[in-house]
């Protein structure tokens, strides 16, 4: 993966015990059954793991095969963020993007939020200040947001 000069993220491991600390803090780590004896927090396939160098964020790529979906989502999704640390989650959101497109030139990347496990009262604030758009909501009621590129 090449880094984008200055930024804030560096790869890391879908069993980086650093990652799966921040993990284990993110809302959606409550909805999903973690296997006690694995390491590893991020589910098979493809993934993109990015850690800021003093961990106090955490990013991952996941892309799976629209058929192997059931919203048919065709694109690499944001399947875990949490960010703990100074810099602005906008802004670590627009060079995460940088980096997913680089590896997955043209695609359209995805989020789900839901709007019943944060504390905003604008859930998904940091993705629409990286300019990303609302594409509609799950059944379970989680907001669904997409980012283009350019």
């Amino acid at each position: 993966m090449e880094l984008i000069e200055g930024a804030h993220w560096y790869p890391a491991h879908r069993a980086d015990a650093r990652a799966r600390a921040l993990y284990l803090r993110h809302y959606s780590r409550f909805k999903r059954k973690l296997g006690s004896t694995s390491p590893q927090f991020v589910s098979p396939g493809e993934c993109m793991v990015l850690l800021t160098a003093a961990a106090d964020a955490v990013f991952v790529w996941h892309y799976a095969r629209p058929e192997m979906r059931l919203d048919k989502v065709d694109g690499p999704m944001c399947s875990i963020f949490r960010n703990e640390g100074p810099v602005l989650s906008s802004t670590l959101i627009l060079e995460a993007e940088q980096l997913a497109w680089a590896r997955w030139p043209g695609t359209t990347l995805w989020t789900y939020v839901d709007p019943r496990c944060v504390a905003s009262g604008q859930p998904g604030w940091c993705f629409i200040r990286a300019r990303w758009k609302r594409a509609g909501e799950s059944k379970a009621g989680r907001l669904l947001f997409r980012k283009r590129p350019r």
